[in-house]
This record gives C-alpha cells, sequence and structure tokens, in this order.
C-alpha cells in the first residue's frame, strides 16, 4: 500500500485533506464554485458535440490554462524533493574471492 500512496495511507489521505481544504478556500476567494468548474466541463463536451473540430481551440485553452498551474507546481514539489533527499550512502564494495 505505501508503495501505491508514496507514503503510508493515512498521513497521504491527511495531507490530501488539508492540500483539498486549501485549494477550496483560496477558489472560493477567488469566486470559483465546484458547480463552475462542473458546469465548465458541460460547456466543453457541449462545444465539441456542437462546434466539431473548431472546439479543439477551446480544449487547448483548458489544456494551457491547466498546464500554466500544473507544471510549476509538480517542477517545484520536484525540485524540492530532490533538494530534501538525503543522499545516498557509497554502495558496499563487493567482496570477489581469488580462486588460483
Amino acid at each position: 500500500m505505501n508503495n501505491f500512496f508514496g507514503g503510508p495511507p493515512g498521513a497521504v489521505i491527511l495531507r490530501l485533506a488539508i492540500i483539498s481544504f486549501v485549494v477550496g478556500v483560496i477558489l472560493s476567494f477567488l469566486g470559483v464554485s465546484p458547480f463552475d468548474i462542473l458546469n465548465g466541463l458541460r460547456r466543453l463536451i457541449d462545444r465539441i458535440y456542437y462546434l466539431g473540430f473548431d472546439a479543439f481551440e477551446w480544449v487547448i485553452r483548458y489544456f494551457l490554462l491547466g498546464a500554466v498551474i500544473v507544471i510549476p507546481i509538480w517542477s517545484i514539489a520536484r525540485v524540492w524533493k530532490l533538494m530534501t533527499e538525503k543522499p545516498n550512502k557509497s554502495p558496499a564494495k563487493k567482496q570477489t574471492s581469488k580462486t588460483s
């Protein structure tokens, strides 16, 4: 289970709950509600269905809008992880036996 969650499941769930709460507060401050997100997804599906290939422009816009947030956060998380990892100790030397 630890490999799947990336740590102890209880700790990961607690972290996700805290992050979800903080993001919810920020989105609420910005005036975004869950219904806005769901309506946006519904409108996206409607546009794709009714507009055909012109809707790809909307898909690209949504992709870029999300990527502007997700990619920097992911990059910072990876750099932070690399900076906080403890350096590995030198690997144990293999003992070779000489045969005559």
